[in-house]
């Protein structure tokens, strides 16, 4: 008769705890840094201008923009059928 032994089992915690061991410690202290360095690549000038420079609309066109805005949605236009797009406009 053949007997059932747990013998062979007797490994398998070890393989599971060895499979949470960290195997990349050259990895791991340069975590992160591939996202600070994207971060700071995206900034233009680090430092602040010389002069202060606004680009853009003025107050009235701004403000104007901004209304037509707040506008939009509490005077929704109404929805056309999805095949009626951009058709007699």
């Amino acid at each position: 008769m053949h007997t059932f032994s747990l013998r062979p089992f007797a490994l398998l915690p070890l393989a599971w705890l060895a499979g949470c061991a960290s195997n990349t410690p050259a990895l791991d202290s340069q975590f992160g840094q591939s996202v600070v360095a994207a971060r700071q690549a995206q900034i233009i000038t680090p430092e602040p201008p010389p002069q202060v420079l606004v680009n853009g609309v003025d107050g009235k066109a701004g403000k104007s923009a901004y209304d037509a805005y707040l506008k939009s949605y509490k005077e929704p236009q109404p929805q056309t059928g999805a095949l009626a797009i951009g058709v007699g406009r």
